[in-house]
């Protein structure tokens, strides 16, 4: 199956942090599934130099790029305007985690 990873950076307005903060419940309880069926390899968030989040990086298995975008059309991540800024690769995980 294929295997993708998907960085994703927030806004950098004020309102930023606010949006993300409200959005994370949601978003960690929507990725529960995921990690169960093996959609989601490994995820964890983007620091900057003084270790606040800026972004999420994600290594993500999906049968097709299509289903990947509409797991990320449904992210609260996504639908609450946390991420600004998405970029998708296919990905290939040299040293499996599990």
């Amino acid at each position: 199956m294929p295997q993708f990873l998907v960085i994703a950076y927030d806004g950098t307005d004020p309102d930023a942090a606010a949006r993300s903060q409200a959005a994370r419940p949601a978003h960690l309880e929507g990725v529960k599934p995921m990690v169960a069926s093996g959609e989601l390899i490994a995820g964890g968030a983007i620091l900057d130099d003084d270790g606040r989040m800026i972004g999420s990086a994600t290594m993500v298995e999906f049968p097709d790029r299509a289903a990947l975008d509409a797991w990320l059309a449904r992210d609260p991540y996504v639908t609450g305007d946390v991420w600004r800024s998405i970029e998708v690769r296919p990905f290939r995980l040299a040293v499996p985690t599990r």
